[in-house]
């Protein structure tokens, strides 16, 4: 009986907290990759999401009023709802996540960046000992090729958001990963320390932008695909960590999306825990 009056004293209080639930129930089916299906370029799940927190919006925003004997117990009233619209929101970011369209745009944005981390890659055999060269230059063949179907995949991508374009979007991202992968590995067997050098670090930009591109079509996929693309990558992250700068990946994030390096910090450690969790 006292759960029947307290929805009936407090109605307001009360559909803030089901708009609650259902929010959180859409994002733990969400994460559980169950959509409900599609509902115009979504699905039935973001969209209950989305209406479920722009109602508790307007409840925060509801104007009141009161009496001055009930101004204390209302503000606070306003303030819970507020506090409650605020993690809504943040719930929402889970379940919406990017859209299939702007990770393909980011992905292409990055191109330029990738044409030129392995223009310096071709310069930098100049730049070995003369037993070196021809190491380095076997271990990066194939950079220019693969970067040109990556990029061609994904503006075709964004162009045409198929399911057989992005198949073939995540098969080329793992395939490119995995041969920058396998560079770095032949690249710490230079036994010149400076050759070494030089050749790590030139390789580490290109392995950088791959990453980065990993983790966006790793936001696009589903669990399945993911899985798949996990099982594909035989060299995974953690064997070629130790040979990575990570002060140069998080200064190459900021200068991409100009933002401090601070933030960029945060930004590439989760995205780092995402692509290793996932199993690549």
């Amino acid at each position: 009986m006292n759960s029947i009056s307290n929805i009936w004293n407090s109605p307001k209080t009360s559909v803030a907290g089901l708009l609650i639930a259902v929010v959180t129930i859409s994002g733990v089916l969400s994460q559980q990759g169950i959509s409900l299906g599609k509902a115009g370029s979504g699905t039935v799940i973001s969209l209950v999401t989305a209406l479920a927190t722009a109602v508790l919006g307007l409840l925060a925003r509801d104007p009141v009023v009161i009496t001055s004997a009930q101004a204390s117990g209302a503000v606070s009233q306003q303030a819970k709802l507020g506090a409650w619209m605020l993690v809504s929101l943040l719930m929402m970011s889970t379940v919406t996540g990017c859209s299939a369209a702007s990770v393909a745009q980011d992905i292409v944005n990055w191109t330029p960046s990738l044409e030129s981390a392995i223009a310096t890659v071709d310069s930098t055999a100049a730049l070995l000992a003369p037993a070196d060269a021809p190491v380095f230059a076997a271990a990066t063949m194939g950079f220019d090729t693969a970067a040109n179907l990556l990029e061609g995949q994904a503006k075709a991508y964004l162009a045409n958001p198929s399911a057989s374009i992005l198949a073939n979007l995540q098969t080329q991202i793992v395939a490119f990963q995995q041969q920058v992968n396998g560079s770095l590995l032949s690249a710490a067997k230079i036994v010149d320390s400076a050759s070494q050098k030089h050749a790590l670090s030139a390789i580490q930009a290109v392995a950088t932008i791959v990453n980065a591109m990993l983790a966006l079509v790793e936001q696009i996929s589903s669990k399945a695909a993911v899985e798949k693309m996990a099982t594909d990558a035989q060299i995974k992250l953690a064997v070629v960590e130790p040979l990575l700068d990570r002060n140069q990946a998080v200064a190459m994030v900021a200068a991409h999306y100009n933002v401090p390096v601070s933030e960029a910090r945060i930004e590439w450690a989760q995205a780092e825990r995402d692509v290793v969790r996932a199993g690549f």
